[in-house]
């Protein structure tokens, strides 16, 4: 035993885990990585739990907790608390694998390697249901759990009587627009009315979600799913609100596809309450980024922000019920506190992790989605006459810049079809994120981009190394001036093309190159 801090070696554990393993029906070990996932156990927990090793070696922990305790995120609080103190100790409900609960003890030690770094934790437990001495401290926690029962009751009770007047609110609303006025304040309060029914709706149905949730009643419809189509939905969703708080926001996703078995329209709702909680704590005119790749055996989605940021201690905290950044920010930003445990918990269904991830106040945050891959999944095949890659000759790498969704996946399709690579961006410092990692033979680029236009984008893709010699063609929807095809050559454009590209002016330009060296 570490004297500083409490903390158990490896060698100790495993001296500890084979006299815990003789005494099997008396204590329970369990091994968790520090992501909060079993990796192994003795027999002790076996009999505890009533799960066989193969069944839950790789879960997480939580599933041992009550629903109430794992949306207040006590699994998370348990290693939070023992990483800060050395050994955590607490008394509550945990849950069989037949849903039966008994009152258990456990006591939560951080494993530490020879470099002093905590690789593990080891969670003892011991069985105090049929102890006299836990029978006051049971009803106790009975008592607290009967009276959340209620406080969920009359949430869900709340949320549906609030839905009563917000139908007739925005029934009346559109009745209004129907009429002919040229009085601009009555259309600005019509505005005003939409957006902040909207706020509201969304606000109910997160409380009747969270009510779900905590009595078990929300079901998941899971199929396989490619989760750039649900982040491309989720990212068009945000993006008005983004764009009301005039953020730059930059989407990078990968050119092959990533399946996994989930939910889409709750996967959705996941990305979006993260996309507008970044917004929300952003500053206006501030940095979002919403990325999708995929790690060893995971897809990860990640959305950053340059915002408020997340005090140290706020971080274990930060995905409880009715919680706040902090209590004055909280005020100024708005909202109950309900979207990240909302966000978390979903994502748990989905047998995934969600974390947060901040160096303090002012530093901005990263929040990451981790889900399991869809193994051996085999894409539904799909009746088409065309044929991938016929009809070119040559394959090119291309980069699309595009900020209206269907024109780029219209586009990217079309380049697919005849045997290109495409990546996609949607905005200028999206494009130079991606050129600044990866090589292109061509760069569709549209000129009226958000925040930064075609031809500074064009002007910054030439100083890239490997980008001099790259054809970089100019999309427009207008007709160009003569200042227009001055500033064509001065930013570096190859070719200047008007909306629509004609399919047969894109196949020409395709067929005269010859792929960059």
């Amino acid at each position: 035993m570490n004297p500083e801090n409490g903390c158990l070696s490896l060698r100790e554990l495993d001296q500890r885990f084979d006299l815990l393993a003789t005494d099997a029906r008396e204590y329970a070990l369990i091994l968790i990585g520090v992501d909060g996932r079993i990796l192994c156990w003795n027999i002790g927990a076996e009999h505890f739990f009533g799960y066989q090793s193969p069944e839950i070696i790789g879960q997480h922990f939580s599933r041992f907790f009550t629903p109430d305790d794992v949306l207040t995120g006590q699994p998370e609080s348990e290693l939070h608390t023992a990483l800060s103190v050395g050994t955590t100790v607490s008394n509550r409900w945990q849950l069989r694998k037949d849903g039966t609960k008994f009152w258990c003890h456990s006591t939560v030690t951080p494993l530490l390697d020879e470099y002093k770094r905590t690789r593990s934790f080891a969670r003892v437990m011991h069985d105090l249901t049929e102890s006299d001495a836990t029978v006051s401290q049971r009803e106790r926690a009975d008592g607290l759990a009967a009276a959340n029962r209620s406080k969920e009751e009359f949430m869900a009770l709340l949320s549906h009587e609030l839905r009563s007047p917000l139908s007739p609110i925005r029934n009346a609303l559109s009745i209004l627009r129907q009429m002919r006025t040229n009085d601009p304040l009555i259309e600005q309060a019509g505005n005003i009315i939409d957006r902040q029914v909207g706020v509201m709706v969304k606000l109910v149905d997160d409380l009747l979600d969270i009510s779900r949730i905590t009595k078990g009643k929300l079901g998941l419809t899971k199929e396989p799913v490619e989760l750039r189509v649900v982040v491309n939905h989720a990212a068009e969703s945000a993006r008005t609100f983004i764009d009301a708080r005039r953020h730059e926001f930059s989407v990078s996703l990968p050119t092959v596809p990533i399946w996994v078995d989930a939910d889409p329209a709750r996967m959705e709702q996941v990305i979006v309450n993260l996309l507008n909680n970044a917004a929300k704590y952003t500053n206006t005119g501030g940095l979002i980024h919403l990325s999708v790749v995929q790690e060893g055996e995971d897809a990860v989605i990640r959305v950053r922000d340059n915002g408020v940021g997340i005090a140290m201690e706020m971080l274990p905290h930060i995905f409880e019920l009715f919680t706040q950044v902090d209590g004055s920010l909280g005020r100024a930003y708005g909202g109950l506190g309900i979207g990240l445990a909302l966000a978390r918990n979903l994502v748990e269904m989905h047998d995934g992790r969600l974390h947060a991830h901040s160096a303090g106040l002012g530093a901005g945050c990263e929040f990451t989605v981790k889900l399991p891959l869809l193994q051996n999944h085999k894409p539904p095949e799909t009746k088409t006459g065309l044929e991938l890659g016929h009809g070119m000759g040559k394959s090119f790498r291309v980069l699309v810049v595009e900020d209206n969704v269907d024109a780029a996946d219209s586009l990217s399709l079309l380049l697919r079809l005849h045997g290109h690579e495409v990546d996609v961006a949607r905005t200028g410092a999206a494009a130079l994120e991606v050129a600044a990692t990866s090589r292109h033979d061509v760069v569709l680029l549209d000129i009226g981009l958000p925040q930064m236009d075609g031809y500074q984008v064009a002007k910054r893709l030439r100083e890239l190394p490997y980008y001099a010699e790259v054809m970089i063609c100019a999309l427009t929807g207008f007709t160009p001036s003569d200042a227009d095809q001055q500033r064509q050559g001065a930013t570096g454009f190859n070719h200047y093309y008007i909306k629509p590209l004609s399919v047969d002016t894109l196949l020409g330009l395709f067929t005269a190159m010859s792929p960059v060296k």
